[in-house]
């Protein structure tokens, strides 16, 4: 079993960032999903996959990993690029 350590994005329907401050350690399927003959669900065994933690630092993180002797592997976050802009920049004169 081994866990994947990463940083949430925003997502695309609000522009808050509340849940993207916290990194989250998800576990990585171990058995393969499979349609049951009887109902049609889709699931597997696995119960690790519906287990999500989250931490207040990536160091928090990999230190919860180490502890539990989980190999892991971290996904840096990609930083947002902000451009201040201001509404008199409308209105200058280009040449």
């Amino acid at each position: 079993m081994s866990a994947r350590i990463y940083r949430p994005a925003k997502t695309a329907v609000s522009s808050g960032r509340a849940r993207t401050r916290f990194w989250v350690v998800e576990f990585d399927p171990a058995e393969r999903r499979e349609a049951e003959a009887l109902v049609g669900w889709v699931g597997s065994g696995d119960t690790a996959q519906q287990v999500r933690l989250r931490f207040p630092s990536r160091e928090a993180a990999v230190a919860w990993c180490e502890r539990h002797g989980i190999p892991y592997t971290v996904d840096e976050p990609h930083e947002r690029a902000f451009v201040p802009k201001s509404y008199a920049e409308n209105f200058l004169r280009r040449r």
